[in-house]
């Protein structure tokens, strides 16, 4: 007869993931003519709990390549953009988020500059990422134990009349 027993563990109670796409402009020391490269580095994140809502607070660093006097010099200027995504996940078996839960950030797709413009002597950018979240809580499962024991398999022991043979080897074999 086989009977219950619970186990209490941590498991993801929650994922989810969100694509944002956001415009950010940036002054620089020259007034560009043309826009050489624009590049995202340095992106960092963490994930809190916000009043039952996941929030993430991350920043990431945009270089721009830029040309300037009528294309005769080049400068790059770098700015440094911080942001803050909140995402209402729904958690599974009626779990719920607390200040126990740990939450899990990744990036899926990184920062990425997919426009770039200028105008009014501004460079005017758009930057899309991806950044998928899990949530690891409490959960308890439930396992059938059985309660029959684990037998043993029986090995016999080797039968000496097979040593026999190696006994009677006949030494002067190669002579």
């Amino acid at each position: 007869m086989a009977s219950y027993k619970e186990i209490v563990t941590k498991a993801v109670v929650g994922k989810a993931k969100k694509n944002s796409i956001s415009k950010f402009s940036v002054k620089t020391e020259e007034i560009p003519d043309t826009v050489l490269g624009c590049w995202v580095i340095n992106h960092s994140f963490e994930g809190s709990n916000k009043n039952g809502i996941v929030s993430i607070n991350g920043a990431f660093d945009v270089n721009i390549w830029y040309s300037y006097n009528n294309d005769t010099k080049t400068a790059v200027s770098t700015k440094r953009f911080t942001y803050n995504d909140k995402m209402n996940i729904k958690l599974k078996d009626g779990a719920s988020l607390n200040d126990a839960s740990e939450i899990i950030v990744r990036s899926l797709n990184q920062p990425t500059v997919t426009d770039v413009n200028i105008k009014d002597g501004e460079v005017n950018m758009t930057i899309e990422k991806e950044l998928g979240v899990e949530v690891v809580g409490s959960t308890m499962l439930k396992v059938s134990v059985e309660d029959d024991t684990d037998d043993y398999d029986v090995i016999e022991d080797i039968d000496e009349t097979d040593d026999k043979e190696i006994n009677e080897v006949n030494e002067d074999y190669l002579n």
